[in-house]
């Protein structure tokens, strides 16, 4: 008769499977309950480069537009864009600092003609003239200061420098003022042009100077290190 065999114990019945925990995000959790952020290794920070400023050349001035020739009826003023010529003598606008013109009269022959009628006329009422020599030099004598009257245009040019120059000028006066005028216009325009060009010309040198020091300064810079 064959024996028994042993039992066997029966293997534990499964359970349930639990599963891992897993973190959710609500609402209702704070800043604790948050699991940590992943750490990051840290980024060696590397020099910025030097960017230079950039510099702006500064722009020329406009040109001036060309102005025509004026000149006297008698040919003694000639008066250009650049240049005054009177009585043959040639003067830059930009050596003037103006100009003006008066009416004067020429004091010696004012101071002649009045001594040699008053000498006349006491000659001739002393009786020491005839009739016909007296009436000639009296004539003489009024022309003499009618002249002297009449007298001329001084045209006084201020240069630069300490001396001026002067000219005389006949004719009508109100004439010389039109022309001493547009003399006077044209120089203020000649010396306003020159102080655009030398403010051009400063900017000019401040801005190159500016660009080289900005040059040099980036290539002094060292060199960012090398990993």
């Amino acid at each position: 008769m064959p024996e028994p065999s042993p039992t066997q114990p029966d293997p534990p019945a499964a359970g349930p499977r639990v599963s891992a925990p897993a973190w959710v995000l609500s609402s209702t959790a704070t800043a604790s309950d948050r699991p940590p952020a992943p750490s990051t290794p840290a980024t060696s920070s590397l020099p910025e480069a030097v960017v230079p400023p950039v510099v702006e050349l500064p722009a020329p001035p406009p040109p001036l537009p060309p102005l025509p020739t004026v000149q006297s009826p008698d040919g003694r003023l000639v008066l250009t864009d650049t240049h005054l010529t009177v009585l043959g003598q040639t003067f830059g606008l930009r050596e003037l600092e103006r100009a003006e013109v008066h009416h004067v009269r020429w004091v010696l022959w004012v101071l002649l003609g009045g001594l040699g009628l008053a000498v006349v006329l006491i000659a001739f009422l002393q009786n020491w003239l005839h009739t016909g020599p007296a009436m000639l030099g009296m004539a003489t004598t009024a022309l003499l200061l009618a002249y002297g009257q009449r007298g001329t245009n001084r045209l006084r040019l201020w240069r630069l420098s300490n001396s001026a120059a002067h000219f005389a000028l006949p004719g009508d006066l109100s004439l010389w003022q039109r022309l001493v005028g547009e003399l006077n216009r044209r120089i203020a325009r000649t010396h306003d042009r020159a102080a655009a060009e030398a403010a051009y010309l400063l900017a000019l040198a401040e801005a190159e100077a500016a660009r080289q020091a900005a040059d040099t300064s980036a290539s002094t810079f060292p060199p960012p290190p090398a990993y």
